[in-house]
Order: structure tokens, then C-alpha cells, then sequence
């Protein structure tokens, strides 16, 4: 599961697998990776993300205290 989660990450940031090498880098990003809406649903997964992440982080942080109670 970690590696699909990670998959989903890399996705939603737009790395890629590729690393040019001896400065191969072409000439540019292409044109439609960085369309409006394509950037806009880009930050938007990413903060929900971040929330879920977060949210799951301090649910386990009161599950643990409560259990350790």
C-alpha cells in the first residue's frame, strides 16, 4: 500500500521517473501540463492531501494517548 500512496503522491505532483542525463532536458515543459485547471486540480489534491494526512496524524496521536490512559 506505502508504494501506491507514493505513486499517488509522485501523480499528484507531477514528478516524473525520468532523469535527463548529460543535460538533456529538451526544450521546455510541454504546453498543456501547465494548463489553469490542471494546475488548479493539482493544488487542490494536494491540500486535501495534506488535511487527510493530518487529520489521520492527530486521530492517531488521541488513539494512542487515549490508550495509554
Amino acid at each position: 500500500m506505502a508504494l501506491s500512496v507514493l505513486d499517488l503522491v509522485r501523480w499528484i505532483f507531477g514528478i516524473r521517473g525520468h532523469i535527463p542525463h548529460d543535460g538533456a532536458f529538451g526544450g521546455g515543459p510541454h504546453p498543456s501540463s501547465y494548463s489553469g485547471t490542471n494546475s488548479l486540480l493539482r493544488v487542490l489534491a494536494a491540500a486535501v492531501f495534506a488535511v487527510v494526512f493530518l487529520s489521520l496524524a492527530i486521530w492517531a496521536a488521541v488513539w494512542l494517548a487515549i490508550r495509554l490512559l
